[in-house]
């Protein structure tokens, strides 16, 4: 049976959202804090939070050991933990979260739309943008351009760009026109790929979604700029892609 982790009570409750370490050494002082229904007495305790009951204020404290977000991110926002000039995906959280050291996983032009995982977990955050790994994500896109099978084909051939050959990847065209509607599926995040991969076919990309990442598909629901906390289903499928 796997040991259960243990961690420092101020380091729980601090990531729980109760202030700095300092913040909390005060409640434990006052003695707001209790253990399994025992007055806690030493912040620097060694505790399981998976198995103690710990309460602040008889409140239960639901501690999680980490944090993972679906955000629909809007276009005109930066898919960064920080901007002086511009609006964060961290910025439309509003202060939520603040005691937990989110980041974006992966790249998201400032001007396209779609699907962002917010997440403090880096080995999760690792494994989605591995290239070895080949996590799907999936896009859709419209461009100024007939796109045909010239196009399919050679998406799935891998398009050479300036700096690296794409991966194999698929396109499906929706709709073919002067503006042409597709999907595309990528095995790679770098910088402006999709946008690269089309100008090297001779379209010009004038929106951009994207609509998945792996197994996790952005909630219709989540308008521009809104997001949630993932299921834990969600979770699970995401932990066990690779």
């Amino acid at each position: 049976m796997e040991k259960q982790k243990s961690e420092r009570l101020d380091k729980i409750l601090s990531m729980s959202g109760f202030g700095s370490r300092k913040d909390v050494k005060k409640l434990v002082k006052q003695g707001a804090v209790t253990v399994n229904g025992k007055t806690a007495n030493d912040a620097g305790i060694k505790i399981c939070p998976l198995t103690d009951e710990i309460r602040v204020f008889n409140e239960e404290v639901n501690y999680k050991e980490h944090i993972y977000i679906m955000m629909n991110k809007p276009d005109g926002v930066i898919s960064a933990t920080a901007d002086e000039k511009g609006t964060t995906v961290i910025d439309l959280l509003e202060g939520e979260y603040s005691h937990r050291n989110l980041f974006p996983v992966g790249r998201l032009d400032r001007d396209a739309e779609g699907l962002i995982l917010l997440t403090d977990d880096g080995k999760l955050a690792h494994s989605l943008l591995s290239p070895k790994n080949k996590v799907e994500k999936v896009y859709y896109v419209e461009v100024m351009g007939i796109l045909n099978e010239d196009d399919v084909d050679a998406f799935g051939k891998g398009i050479s760009l300036e700096d690296f050959i794409t991966l194999p990847s698929k396109l499906d065209i929706l709709e073919a026109g002067n503006i042409s509607k597709a999907l595309v599926k990528i095995y790679e995040g770098k910088f402006h790929q999709v946008k690269r991969m089309m100008k090297a076919r001779g379209k010009h990309v004038t929106y951009l979604k994207r609509i998945s990442i792996g197994p996790l598909n952005l909630d219709e629901k989540l308008g521009p700029g809104k997001w949630r906390e993932l299921t834990d289903s969600e979770v699970y499928e995401l932990q066990n892609i690779v």
